[in-house]
């Protein structure tokens, strides 16, 4: 914090479509909102919001929107005069048997679907990236998990750090995300969050926002 840290954080985020089982997935919601949402309560010091997506909940069918979306935001920064500033993805999924938010630190080189993703695929124990190696590669978020767990928690979020992002297109996504944000010397986060059942729809943006504000008080 203080003068140390750079202009500004640009945040760029995710959330995903419905998919078998979640007829609607809140992500899509919040994410599709949050820029509105910003808008009202002002952003938070330190922060640029950038693109918001909303990402088909598919593996290997979805891989070029995935690369196109994280892609923009290096070349945007590249473009810029002054790239002094730092990169953050920040990736929502929903876990619908979840009560609490969930902040991932990794994710695993295995696709295991439990179910065909929404392009019809159902892959078991296949590497998402051959060339890491085998199923038990493991790709660690370079974000403090339980420093931003805390904070979020202080703000009175239900909230928990997790090593375990499942074998789905969360931590299909996740993975491809971390290894990019390595290559290009930026950063990535993935967060499960609950159905709106759950934890209701306000809280939940309430609650992005927070993230929002916690990520832009980290240097």
């Amino acid at each position: 914090m203080g003068s140390e840290c750079p202009p500004a954080v640009t945040v760029h985020i995710t959330g995903f479509k419905k998919f078998h089982g979640v007829s609607e997935n809140p992500t899509e919601t919040v994410v599709s909102n949050l820029k509105e949402y910003v808008k009202k309560k002002g952003l938070p010091k330190g922060l640029i919001l950038g693109s918001c997506s909303i990402l088909d909940a598919a593996g290997q069918g979805a891989l070029v929107q995935l690369y196109q979306t994280l892609q923009s935001a290096v070349a945007e920064k590249n473009s810029q005069t002054s790239n002094s500033g730092k990169i953050i993805w920040v990736h929502f999924g929903v876990n619908s048997g979840a009560s609490k938010f969930a902040v991932e630190q990794q994710a695993v080189n295995e696709a295991t679907f439990r179910c065909p993703d929404e392009m019809g695929w159902k892959p078991q124990k296949v590497p998402i990236v051959p060339a890491d190696g085998g199923i038990s590669r493991i790709r660690e978020t370079s974000l403090p998990v339980e420093e931003i767990a805390k904070a979020l928690a202080s703000k009175g979020y239900e909230v928990m750090t997790s090593d375990d992002a499942g074998r789905f297109v969360c931590n299909y996504v996740y993975y491809h995300s971390l290894r990019f944000a390595e290559q290009k010397g930026i950063r990535s986060l993935f967060v499960h969050v609950p159905l709106f059942l759950t934890i209701d729809e306000d809280t939940q943006m309430r609650f992005a926002y927070a993230l929002l504000e916690v990520l832009a008080s980290l240097c």
